[in-house]
């Protein structure tokens, strides 16, 4: 019924005396206070609960550790009491089989040895039925026939443009000769035209001032006198002989200033493409440069040369290829792994390598992918080296079939020193190097690919200056010295620093060219200023002498002798005039004429010009068809000559398959005649003849060893029977004892779990509750829980001390702790299940205030939880409590002196407990 109605009568949240509180206000142990919390919560009992539960799975791990013990002894007992009943019940039977077992050991020698006849046969017909490699060779063949007639068809095509556009360029340059010429001729002529242009308005000028002054002189009346007009007629004569001058004057300076124009312009010309050079020069020598810092630092690195970035790059490789991101560590790069044998070849070696020797190689794509996401780290944009995925070998290819043979010239894979197979193989698969000769002299290598046949397998062949020789074509190298594999590097950075020199004095050279033509286009535009100011000046001149000659023309004349010579002069100048416009007239035309040839010659020289463009538009695509034809050629053929080494060796495995299938053929004759003699009848055999030996000498032992140690039957079944049923048992009991811990530590851990969420959320709402009751009488205090230590901490601050420290229950006046209990108490009751709370004395040492306080506090609990029962013990009067059917109170009246038992009375009869 307690454990029912959850009846607690030793909790003193549920059963508080005034005893037990006076004691739980009065300790100081705070590990106590803890205690009475854990008990009120009934936490106490859980936790004991858990530490029982502990010790009883920690002794049942102890029994199951000496139960695993005994069980492994009961298990050898048991295997060795089964071992010794097998042997005695099967000895017969063991014997038997043995017979049995001899005679399949016969049989079976012959049937694995059809089988593996079978599997000859089978293999013999599975590769001659193989025809794909026989297709392959077939498919590249008319694969390489194809490419070879497209290169030659793009081959003569290019050829008939290259031919096309070389039989351009000399018209090109003559029609450029013939244009410059006609436009000099055409220059000429406007500058005649001009010339007599400006004479017909000069004559024109003079004629109308004539005119005038005849006109002016026959109106005039006035009488001069001869003297005068003597002095007038000799001083107009020498300003005309002067205007003249000064006429021929300025059309000299003008023919000056063209040809100054002319000059600057030429100068500015030679400026730009001198200063082109120059920064043309200045890139060579930054790249010089950075290239003898990295031959400097290649001294103390010689990875260094294939970049600065190098050795910091393959540092980060190892360091990831330790931590294992890499399935197989990346060869790289390539050219610091190969080591030239002649170093008059390292040029050569090198332009028939190129970007393949700071290439790497990797084994698989996802290695592949790893090694790009590193270098993308390390090295500059656009600078990535190539990554050539191919599985890695420790063994080189086998190209003696597909490789050059010359008595005379090495390849590149002979000339080179590889020790290790995976860059050698690479350099194979991706270049061919098996196929490069190397000839160190350009003619000799123009007579053996070029005047003859190629040698066999030959494709293409380097000289010791780097060109590259084909059988039809020959390339000049752009590279002088070689850049990675050279053995001498003070040798190198001599001849570097030589160079850089050199760059430099032609650097030197160049702007002092460039000075000089600036003075020269300075000097030429001061003369050019200089002779228009003197064209301006002659200009002013000629319009003085004009108006002079003017006002001496202005003079009146009356003598007729005057006007006749003026009129003869008149005359004389209208000669001229007409004779100077039938000039211009042929001028004209002839300038015209010349105009319309300048721009017939122009207008070929465009067309010229554009058909030379067009014909280079043309041949750049065809470049580029070309080259990737060729490179199609290549490819063909090193396939074709690939599979036509694969159907060889298959060829040749046929036949070794055939001669040892004929070997083994012989075998298993002899083989069959050896079982029919042990066993005249042929038997079907699953098992192995290793398995079967095996078997026979362990049967052999066993029968051996039950022959010499033969015992009681009836005894070693019963010993047999008995080691069997302890062993089964104390099995069981284990695998029974196993699953419980198992399940128990799965459930422990889950109620510690939620234990420790209780006990903090218990704490959390006792806290929060004894605070909030505090408030009511205006106290403010709080509980302190260290549930690591165990221990409990209750301050509270009373109101009439409120710049006081918090101050400990026992400081307290007997109200106040008093108070504070009840707090507590109550606290304690939002957080505790029980169907009835018993307070004894509650309000002994409260004044009336915190009484009432209490009191109030007591009633309003009880009225929101009108499902439990609260009893109050007081010795007090409870007149001021409130009439209500909840509220039941029995009074105890003075017992008299002759009372020996107590009786009670009801307050209200009809009322119900709560």
């Amino acid at each position: 019924m307690l454990d029912h109605f959850n009846i607690q009568v030793d909790n003193p949240v549920s059963v508080l005396t005034q005893e037990m509180s006076k004691l739980f206000l009065q300790t100081k142990n705070e590990g106590d206070k803890y205690k009475f919390f854990m008990k009120a919560t009934q936490l106490e009992q859980m936790k004991e609960d858990y530490s029982f539960i502990g010790k009883t799975k920690k002794n049942t791990r102890l029994q199951i550790e000496q139960g695993e013990e005994r069980l492994e002894e009961l298990k050898q007992l048991y295997l060795e009491k089964k071992e010794t009943f097998k042997s005695i019940a099967f000895v017969n039977d063991m014997q038997n089989r043995l017979k049995d077992l001899k005679h399949q050991m016969a049989w079976a020698v012959v049937s694995e040895m059809e089988k593996e006849v079978e599997l000859l046969k089978e293999g013999v017909r599975a590769e001659e039925g193989n025809t794909e490699l026989l297709q392959k060779v077939e498919e590249y063949q008319e694969k390489v026939n194809e490419a070879e007639k497209k290169y030659k068809a793009i081959q003569d095509k290019l050829i008939t443009v290259s031919e096309e556009a070389q039989a351009l360029h000399p018209q090109c340059i003559s029609l450029k000769a013939e244009v410059q010429a006609k436009g000099k001729e055409v220059k000429e002529a406007e500058i005649v035209y001009n010339r007599s242009k400006m004479e017909l308005k000069r004559l024109e000028k003079d004629r109308e001032q004539l005119h005038k002054r005849i006109e002016e002189l026959k109106s005039c009346a006035n009488e001069v006198s001869e003297p005068e007009k003597l002095e007038r007629q000799r001083r107009i004569a020498y300003l005309r002989e002067q205007l003249k001058a000064f006429h021929d004057e300025e059309i000299m300076i003008g023919q000056q200033l063209v040809q100054f124009q002319q000059a600057i312009s030429k100068c500015r010309e030679d400026h730009s493409r001198l200063r082109r050079e120059s920064s043309e020069v200045q890139q060579a020598l930054d790249a010089q440069q950075k290239q003898l810092r990295d031959l400097k630092d290649s001294k103390t690195n010689a990875l260094k040369r294939f970049g600065p970035y190098v050795p910091a790059f393959l540092e980060a490789v190892e360091v990831a290829h330790k931590q294992g991101q890499f399935r197989k560590k990346p060869v790289g790069p390539l050219g610091a792994l190969i080591h030239p044998k002649d170093p008059e070849l390292i040029l050569a070696i090198e332009c028939c390598l190129k970007s393949l020797l700071q290439a790497f190689c990797c084994d698989n794509y996802s290695d592949e992918r790893t090694l790009q996401s590193l270098a993308s780290k390390y090295y500059p944009r656009g600078h990535r080296p190539q990554i050539i995925v191919q599985k890695f070998q420790n063994k080189i290819y086998d190209t003696s079939q597909r490789a050059v043979h010359h008595p005379e010239f090495p390849t590149v894979l002979t000339a080179l020193e590889i020790e290790n197979p995976v860059v050698a193989n690479c350099l194979i698969d991706m270049r061919s190097i098996e196929t490069v000769l190397l000839i160190k002299d350009s003619r000799r290598a123009r007579e053996v690919m070029q005047c003859n046949r190629p040698p066999r397998n030959c494709r293409e062949a380097f000289t010791a200056d780097g060109d590259q020789v084909f059988e039809r074509r020959y390339y000049s190298s752009s590279f002088v010295r070689p850049k990675f594999l050279s053995q001498d590097v003070e040798a190198e950075i001599s001849h570097l620093n030589k160079e850089i020199e050199n760059k430099r004095a032609q650097l030197t050279a160049s702007q002092q060219r460039l000075h000089s033509i600036e003075n020269e286009i300075r000097q030429n535009e001061d003369h050019l200023y200089g002779h228009r100011r003197t064209q301006k000046q002659l200009q002013a001149k000629i319009r003085t002498a004009n108006a002079e000659i003017a006002d001496l023309e202005n003079v009146e004349e009356h003598q007729s002798v005057n006007i006749h010579c003026l009129q003869d002069e008149a005359e004389e100048n209208k000669g001229r005039m007409e004779s100077v416009k039938q000039d211009m007239q042929l001028q004209s035309r002839k300038m015209e004429e010349l105009k319309n040839n300048l721009q017939a010659a122009e207008k070929k020289l465009e067309e010229v010009k554009e058909k030379i463009h067009q014909v280079d538009e043309v041949a750049g695509p065809i470049k580029a068809e070309l080259s990737q034809a060729e490179s199609e050629v290549e490819n063909s053929k090193r396939r074709l000559q690939h599979y036509e080494d694969k159907q060889r060796e298959h060829v040749a495995c046929i036949n070794k398959h055939k001669d040892l299938l004929v070997s083994k053929e012989k075998e298993l004759e002899e083989k069959t005649a050896k079982a029919r003699q042990i066993f005249s009848e042929p038997i079907r055999v699953s098992r192995t003849v290793k398995s079967l030996d095996a078997e026979m000498n362990r049967l052999r032992e066993k029968i051996n060893l039950e022959n010499s140690h033969h015992g009681n039957k009836e005894e070693i079944i019963q010993q047999f029977q008995y080691a069997k049923e302890r062993y089964e048992d104390a099995s069981n009991k284990v695998k029974n004892l196993r699953r419980f811990i198992a399940a128990l530590d799965e459930v422990m851990a889950e109620r510690l779990k939620v234990y420790r969420q209780f006990l903090r959320s218990l704490s959390m709402r006792c806290k929060l509750h004894f605070e909030h009751l505090l408030r009511v009488r205006g106290f403010s205090g709080h509980i302190m829980f260290d549930h690591k230590n165990e221990t409990l901490s209750i301050t509270v601050q009373p109101r009439e001390e409120e710049k006081a420290a918090r101050s400990d229950l026992r400081s307290l006046s007997g109200g106040e702790r008093s108070f504070s209990t009840v707090c507590f108490i109550l606290s304690l009751w939002n957080i505790s299940e029980s169907p009835f709370r018993c307070m004894d004395e509650f309000d002994v040492y409260m004044d009336m205030v915190n009484r009432r306080i209490a009191i109030d506090m007591i009633l309003e609990r009880a009225d929101f939880q009108p499902y439990r029962q609260f009893i109050l013990f007081t010795p007090l009067s409870m007149s001021s409590l409130p009439t209500s059917p909840l509220i039941h109170i029995l009074r105890m009246p003075d017992p008299p002196r002759d009372q020996s038992a107590l009786t009670f009375q009801n307050r209200n009869d009809g009322d119900e407990d709560q």
